[in-house]
C-alpha cells in the first residue's frame, strides 16, 4: 500500500475494465514519472471525452454528432440492421469490410445476475425502429457467451412478430487456421449445425 495520491490513482486505475492491481501500479508510477505536458495532454482528452463524445440518437454508437458517421452516410443499407452488445463490436464488424448496412447499438447484453434485463438495454429504440423504417434484416451480432445468446434469444421472440422481417444470427465456428482436433465440443456442434453447401 502507498500513501495519499499514489494509491488513490492505483484504485481508480484498478477499476478499468482489463487492468488488475499489477497494471494499475504500473500505470500509475509512468504518470509519477511523465513528462507534466504529457499528463496534461491526457487530462485534456479524457476532458474532451466526457463534454463532446456522446451516442447517436438513431442506432447508439459513439458519436460526436446527434448522428453518427454511419448513419449519416446514405450509401449504407437502410433496411439491413446488425444488432450489437456495445459501440466496440461496431469497429470489430466495420474491419471486415463485408457488412454495409446500419447497426443498433444495445448497450450490453441480457445478465439477470448482474440486473441487466430488456429495460436497461435500447431493446425498446430497436422495436420502435423497425416499426417506422423500412428494414427488412435484422441481423443478432450478440456475443457468443452465455448473456449474448440469452439476448439472441429474447430478441428473436420479440421480432418473430413483425410480417416481412428476416432475423438472421451470426455463425460460429470454427476459427481460420484452426485444427479441428483443438476444437471444443460447442464450437465444432455449432460449426457443423452452421454448414452451408459447397
Amino acid at each position: 500500500m502507498y500513501e495519499g495520491p499514489v494509491q488513490d490513482l492505483i484504485d481508480e486505475l484498478g477499476r478499468l475494465p482489463g487492468v488488475g492491481p499489477k497494471s494499475a501500479q504500473r500505470i500509475a508510477f509512468h504518470l509519477l514519472a511523465a513528462d507534466p505536458a504529457d499528463v496534461t495532454r491526457l487530462q485534456e482528452v479524457l476532458q474532451r471525452v466526457k463534454e463532446g463524445v456522446r451516442f447517436c440518437d438513431v442506432c447508439g454508437n459513439v458519436s460526436e454528432e446527434e448522428r453518427c458517421r454511419i448513419c449519416r452516410d446514405a450509401r449504407r443499407d437502410p433496411t439491413v440492421v446488425c444488432v450489437v452488445e456495445e459501440p466496440k463490436d461496431v469497429l470489430a464488424v466495420e474491419r471486415t469490410r463485408e457488412f454495409k448496412g446500419r447497426y443498433h447499438v444495445l448497450g450490453g447484453a441480457l445478465d439477470p445476475l448482474s440486473g441487466v434485463g430488456p429495460d436497461q438495454l435500447r431493446i425498446r429504440e430497436l422495436l420502435a425502429r423497425i416499426g417506422t423504417e423500412d428494414v427488412r434484416e435484422v441481423i443478432l451480432a450478440t456475443d457468443p457467451n452465455t448473456e449474448g445468446e440469452a439476448t439472441a434469444t429474447y430478441l428473436g421472440r420479440m421480432l418473430r412478430d413483425f410480417p416481412g422481417l428476416s432475423v438472421t444470427r451470426l455463425a460460429s465456428g470454427l476459427p481460420m487456421g484452426g485444427d479441428l482436433e483443438f476444437a471444443d465440443e460447442l464450437t465444432l456442434g455449432r460449426a457443423l449445425s452452421g454448414r452451408r453447401a459447397v
